[in-house]
């Protein structure tokens, strides 16, 4: 069974740096590309970054391209997201997706179109 974990998300000050992790178990990454989306309250989910398995490529909302690095550790199965220059909108849930050998990428965005995603983890930016 497949199981995604995200962590490192907490509270943190405008401007500062939070790295997410993204744990899976059940598969291996080899094979897959990797998503990360948020969600803020009110809002809908919005795809912030995507890597690839193939080639390595990554993709990223215009929203936080040049702030935000994906990187992927694939001996330990994990993804990272570093989040860098973060701004009170950067706030919300943001959740690891996977089961898509490649990044969905539909008219410039990062489509969710993943099977499996993990329960989220908190980032708020606030002073």
């Amino acid at each position: 069974q497949v199981q995604l974990v995200e962590s490192g998300g907490g509270l943190v000050q405008p401007g500062g740096s939070l790295r997410l992790s993204c744990a899976v178990s059940g598969f291996t990454l080899d094979y897959y590309a990797i998503g990360w989306f948020r969600q803020a309250p009110g809002k809908e989910r919005e795809g912030v970054s995507c890597i690839s398995t193939s080639d390595g490529s990554t993709y990223y909302a215009d929203s936080v391209k040049g702030r935000f690095t994906i990187s992927r550790d694939n001996a330990k199965n994990t993804v990272y997201l570093q989040m860098n220059s973060l701004k009170p909108e950067d706030t919300a849930v943001y959740y690891c997706a996977t089961d898509n050998p490649k990044c969905p990428i539909v008219r410039g965005k990062i489509a969710a179109r993943f099977g499996s995603w993990g329960q989220g983890t908190q980032v708020t930016v606030s002073s």
